[in-house]
C-alpha cells in the first residue's frame, strides 16, 4: 500500500552547501515506489508579505528560485504541487486536497527543518493528520545546528516516534562535501 509523501519547498533558492543533498535523496525514497500521492509545496516571498516588510529578504520571490530543483520535476505533476506565500505552513489547496484524499497519515521530507518543514509538520499534526518526518530527508539551509533545532522542537510537538530515517544518510548526518 502506497505512503503518501509531502516534499517541503524542495527548490532551486534554497540549495546549498547545507542543503544539496536532500533533492537525490527525495529522489532515491520516490525511486522506491511507496509513496503516493507525491505532493510538493514551493515557497513564494511575496513583495508584501512579512519576509519584505519586516525582515528585508527579498529573495525567491520569482524563478528560478521558486522553482522545484530539476530532479524533482519528473515527479511533480503540475496539480500536486501547491504554492504557498512564506511561512504560512499548509496552502488551503493542499488541506482541501487532504481531505478529499482523506489521508490520515503522511511522511513528510523537505528544506527547512527548523521552518517551513517545522510549520508544515505542526500543522498536519494539528489537523489531526500524523506526520512522519523523514529526518535524513531534510536539512536547513542553515546548517545542521538549524536542523537539529527543528528536531528537537519537532519531538517535543509531535512526539519523537514520528522523527524516523529513511536509510539514506550513508552513515552521514550533516551534508557531504559537495
Amino acid at each position: 500500500m502506497s505512503v503518501p509523501l509531502l516534499v517541503v519547498d524542495v527548490q532551486q533558492g534554497f540549495i546549498n552547501e547545507f542543503t544539496h543533498h536532500i533533492p537525490r535523496r527525495v529522489v532515491r525514497l520516490i525511486q522506491q515506489g511507496d509513496y503516493g500521492p507525491i505532493l510538493f509545496t514551493r515557497f513564494v516571498n511575496q513583495d508584501d508579505g512579512p519576509y519584505c516588510r519586516l525582515l528585508n529578504w527579498h529573495n525567491c520571490d520569482r524563478e528560478p528560485e521558486t522553482s522545484l530543483v530539476p530532479e524533482l520535476e519528473p515527479y511533480a505533476k503540475p496539480e500536486c504541487v501547491y504554492t504557498k506565500p512564506g511561512l504560512c505552513g499548509l496552502p488551503n489547496t493542499l488541506i482541501q486536497s487532504l481531505g478529499e484524499h482523506q489521508i490520515k497519515r503522511i511522511n513528510v521530507v523537505g528544506i527547512d527543518t527548523d521552518m517551513c518543514v517545522l510549520k508544515i509538520a505542526m500543522d498536519l499534526f494539528d489537523r489531526g493528520i500524523e506526520p512522519i518526518v523523514l529526518t535524513d530527508c531534510c536539512a536547513s539551509t542553515a546548517g545542521l545546528q538549524a536542523h537539529l533545532a527543528g528536531l528537537a522542537v519537532l519531538s517535543r510537538n509531535i512526539g519523537a516516534q514520528r522523527l524516523c530515517d529513511a536509510g539514506l544518510s550513508e552513515g552521514m548526518l550533516a551534508a557531504p562535501s559537495a
